[in-house]
């Protein structure tokens, strides 16, 4: 059996008649390397989710937005991206620290494609690339095992109207969000947090 699939997968192959089809794609498509066109596909994105779970298996799917480049290709095996200030939960970047296997998937809405890349996912607070990331708190590297392409037809087409201003960049003050700001959750926040500062203004989006 391709390390690929497990008895689940093959139960609805064989349910489906797609065995022959999931072998193909499995020898064909499947690899562990990025390659030049990959590269480029991932390095101009400027969102991905991104698929973690815990040490007993309880799954976390989450967003991550940034500009085009804030994944980059490493090396033909290896990936980076930045962790910025979230909500205070930290689901993603925890899971990471008990069960390293994750899953990423990049989808381009305006040009129908997507690509999916798993591998397992390291943190290092000391990573050189730190300091590359304004404001960023960690680096994740993923080692890719799995890297192959989507099928588009269910991609719906969409047009990017603005990126988000809350996207960190060495050349300007990083808006904080309103919600740091009300009630429940302003006498809580981080000792350093910047919505701690009385004259940064905050906004919605």
């Amino acid at each position: 059996m391709p390390a690929s699939y497990h008895g689940g997968n093959r139960h609805f192959q064989d349910r489906f008649d797609t065995r022959r089809l999931a072998d193909r794609i499995d020898q064909r498509l499947v690899r562990d390397t990025i390659d030049d066109d990959d590269r480029a596909f991932i390095e101009r994105m400027d969102m991905f989710f991104l698929a973690t779970a815990d040490a007993e298996g309880r799954p976390n799917c989450s967003y991550k937005g940034g500009d085009p480049g804030f994944v980059r290709v490493l090396d033909p095996h290896t990936i980076a991206f930045p962790s910025y200030d979230g909500n205070g939960m930290y689901l993603s970047m925890g899971n990471v620290l008990a069960n390293p296997r994750v899953g990423l998937l990049f989808i381009d809405f305006e040009r129908g494609k997507r690509m999916r890349l798993n591998g397992v996912a390291s943190i290092d607070e000391r990573d050189p690339l730190l300091a590359e990331y304004p404001e960023a708190q960690l680096v994740v590297r993923v080692r890719a095992t799995e890297v192959f392409p989507n099928c588009p037809r269910y991609i719906h087409r969409l047009r990017l109207l603005e990126r988000s201003r809350f996207v960190p960049h060495a050349d300007c003050e990083t808006p904080i969000p309103s919600w740091k700001r009300r009630d429940w959750s302003h006498d809580v926040l981080a000792a350093d947090d910047p919505a701690n500062d009385p004259d940064r203004e905050p906004i919605d989006r």
